[in-house]
Parts: structure tokens; C-alpha cells; sequence
């Protein structure tokens, strides 16, 4: 019989019929092997978070039920309260989106270029949302007026630096999460949607879609939308209504066309059927609400909420890599998706093959192996390193990413300071 297991379930004895992962994961493409010795099982703990075994040719494993998990109204699956396993550095994937003659790819800014007008933005465009949630709970009319403009400075910034507005989006306090998690689902939406080749008109459908995907939450109870720790099922059932109060609250408003009414309505739709409010499967679901359920979850499984450290970027896309396999995502739409944050999106702590950690600042122009980085610590000595910026790209730096890391592992509180003054 053939099951899939974490790892961490995994003990010698047990027969390896498939260890799973994509280029996201791991470089191992062995499969059909006994796990025999203590290093054999070092080595798949340590580079993948799950694998299939055959108990019909090696040992079973029992395993207590796992609890579910609650990001905000984001399910996580079972066993996932902590981040997965780490492993080595992915295969390479060429960064390219498809050619589109009406989606011109403008020149793009370095980082800290683009930083200023990227905090401008995201200022104005959370508050936009937050008058937004203010006329919906005082029962007023929408007025969306102001969001085609905004979603046009927000595609603009994308264009000149994806990483810029996305990673400042990221950085919310637990007072703005709300609104700033929608822009950043915006900015998301832009980049993938222009990822896939999209034209103008569909990248301003997707900007809209995403920064108008959560509006249901502002006719949720406030005591729970703002509750400073994890949801309890109840207060889960409540929140898993708001895409369809969100759907009702965008209906007759003008402008607001069929693809964000979809996706407020379908963007916690998952493809095996798990998902809500309609449970629907496969195809039934929309490209776009699809879309919007990758750049969703990742942004709420990266932002730090008061009960709950975000994931590490990298960290994040790996284990998103995983449930797309099970189901949860299109993975086409995700392998898309990767190529517009980067394998190591900005703020990601990786660990260098001169065993230095380095935290990510940008995405390399020719790879999506080779970002600039700035150098933090020692992973021998544990001792700090002079910031040193280093482009992984350039052939006399000499080194490249050996592996992803958790900042907790390292003591490191605040990586996201490192990448924002290397930028600055």
C-alpha cells in the first residue's frame, strides 16, 4: 500500500516508493529504494518535507490525527502550524514570462530606486481600502472610483520593480493587516497575470480583483476579523462567510466587472473540491479565482500576525509547492507565480556554500538562482558579518545558495531591517 508521510514520520526499515518535490524542493530523483541507514534518513529529513512509502515492501508508520491550523481564514493543512523541512537549492528555472505585443515590458529600476514611490503607493492604496471597509460597515454605497487609478500606480511600480511594493505590502502591523494584505494581493495579481502574458485590460481586471477580494471581511464581526490570536472552528465558520458577502457587496457597483466578483467569491475554492464556499472542484473553478487563491495564501502565511511569526518568503513557496501538489493549487499557475516573487523572493535568509547567510534584496536579472544578497552571519561562528551586498549572478563573486533558512534558527529577529537598509 502507498501512503504519503512527512518525514519526520520517516525510520529505517521503511521502503521509499517516491520522494516528492519539484525543481522547488530537491535535486533527488531516486525512487523505488529501502531506507536502510541513519545517514540515508539524515539526508531526506533535511531536504524534503514528505515522501511516499510502500508498506508492502518495508515498515508502516502510525500516526496521531492531526490538529487543523488557522491562518485568519486561511486552512492550513494538517500537521502544518510550523514551517516544513528544509532542503538544498533548487534546480534553475528561466524567468521569462511569455512575449505579449500589448504588455511591453518597461525597463525596471533597481530597488532602491523604486522603494520611495512603492511606500507612496501602499500608503495610499490602504487607505483607500480602509475608507472601502469604513462605507461597508456604515451600510453606504461602494464608491470605487479612486481604485482603477490606484491599481494603475500599482501596476506601474510592479513594472518598474516587482520586489519593491510586494515586499513592502508584506511588512504590515497587526492594526493594518486587513488593508494592507489586499494591496499586496493586488500587486500579487498584477505580476502574475503579467507573468502569463497578459494584456493591459486583464492586468487591470486582476489589480482590481485582488485589492477587492477581501471586502466581505468588513461586515464580519469585528471581534473576530480582529481577534489578537487563532481562530477557534467556530469563529472559522464564521469568517469562511465572507467571499460570499464580499460577493453581495460588489454586486451593482458600477465598474466592477465579472473577474473581481469571481474572485471574491471563489478565491478559498480549492481544485479537490476542499475548498469554500461551494466546494468546487477542478475546472469548475476560474483562472482567476485560482489566482487569487496562490497570491491569497502566500501573503497571509508571510505577514507576521500578533499570534503568529510569517513564514520565511522562500520557506513559504516551498511548502505552497507541496500543497499544490496535493491538490490545493493549479500548479501551473504556481510554477508562474514563482517566477514573478523569485525562487528566494526578497527578504528571504539563505545559507551560501561559503557558509555565510545572506538575506535576499533582489531578484537576479539572468536566473532565478543568482539574486543579490547581503551578507549576516557566520553559520559557522554564529558571529555577524560586515553588510556586505553580493550578486550571486556575477561570476568573481564565487558562490551561490546551498539552502533556504529560518530566521528562528539563527536568532535573527528582524531580517527584514537587513534587506530594507541594503536597499535604502
Amino acid at each position: 500500500m502507498l501512503k504519503n508521510i512527512p518525514t519526520r514520520q520517516l525510520r529505517i526499515g521503511m521502503h521509499i516508493h517516491e520522494v516528492c518535490g519539484s525543481w522547488l524542493d530537491h535535486p533527488f530523483w531516486r525512487r523505488g529504494f529501502a531506507l536502510k541507514d541513519a545517514r540515508q534518513l539524515a539526508q531526506l529529513q533535511a531536504s524534503v518535507s514528505e515522501v511516499v512509502i510502500d508498506t508492502a515492501r518495508g515498515l508502516d508508520v502510525q500516526a496521531d490525527e492531526p490538529a487543523q491550523a488557522w491562518v485568519d481564514d486561511v486552512e492550513l493543512p494538517p500537521a502544518e502550524a510550523a514551517p516544513p523541512a528544509l532542503g538544498p537549492a533548487p534546480l534553475d528555472a528561466s524567468p521569462e514570462a511569455p512575449a505579449d505585443a500589448s504588455n511591453p515590458q518597461p525597463q525596471h529600476l533597481p530597488l532602491h530606486d523604486e522603494l520611495g514611490r512603492a511606500r507612496q503607493i501602499v500608503g495610499a492604496a490602504s487607505a483607500e481600502v480602509r475608507a472601502l471597509f469604513a462605507q461597508a460597515r456604515l451600510g453606504r454605497a461602494l464608491d470605487t472610483t479612486q481604485c482603477l487609478p490606484l491599481v494603475a500606480e500599482i501596476t506601474g511600480s510592479v513594472q518598474r520593480h516587482p520586489g519593491a511594493l510586494i515586499s513592502l505590502a508584506r511588512l504590515k502591523t497587526s492594526d493594518d493587516y486587513t488593508f494592507f494584505h489586499s494591496v499586496a494581493v493586488c500587486a500579487l495579481m498584477v505580476a502574475l497575470a503579467r507573468q502569463l502574458g497578459m494584456g493591459e485590460a486583464d492586468c487591470r481586471e486582476a489589480g482590481i480583483a485582488g485589492l477587492l477580494h477581501d471586502m466581505g471581511k468588513a461586515l464580519m464581526p469585528p471581534e473576530v476579523l480582529n481577534k489578537p490570536g487563532a481562530l477557534t472552528p467556530d469563529e472559522f465558520a464564521t469568517m469562511k462567510r465572507h467571499p460570499q458577502a464580499g460577493h453581495a457587496l460588489l454586486q451593482g457597483v458600477p465598474g466592477i466587472g465579472p473577474i473581481p466578483l469571481d474572485v471574491a467569491l471563489h478565491h478559498h475554492e480549492k481544485l479537490d473540491g476542499r475548498g469554500y464556499p461551494e466546494g468546487l472542484q477542478g475546472e469548475q473553478i476560474s483562472r482567476w479565482a485560482r489566482m487569487g487563491a496562490i497570491c491569497d495564501v502566500y501573503d497571509a502565511i508571510t505577514s507576521n500576525r500578533p499570534y503568529k511569526a510569517g513564514w520565511d518568503p522562500a520557506i513559504s513557496l516551498q511548502k505552497m509547492a507541496q500543497w499544490a501538489r496535493d491538490g490545493h493549487f493549479d500548479e501551473a499557475l504556481f510554477q508562474a507565480f514563482v517566477k514573478c516573487v523569485g525562487i528566494y523572493p526578497t527578504g528571504s535568509l539563505v545559507r551560501l556554500r561559503s557558509q555565510r547567510l545572506a538575506v535576499v534584496v533582489a531578484q537576479g536579472v539572468g536566473a532565478l538562482l543568482q539574486p543579490t544578497v547581503v551578507l549576516c552571519l557566520d553559520a559557522r561562528t554564529r558571529q555577524p558579518l560586515p553588510r556586505v551586498l553580493l550578486d550571486l549572478g556575477d561570476p568573481a563573486v564565487g558562490d551561490a545558495i546551498a539552502a533556504r533558512e529560518r530566521p528562528e534558527d539563527w536568532g535573527l529577529s528582524d531580517v527584514d531591517a537587513l534587506w530594507l537598509h541594503a536597499s535604502g
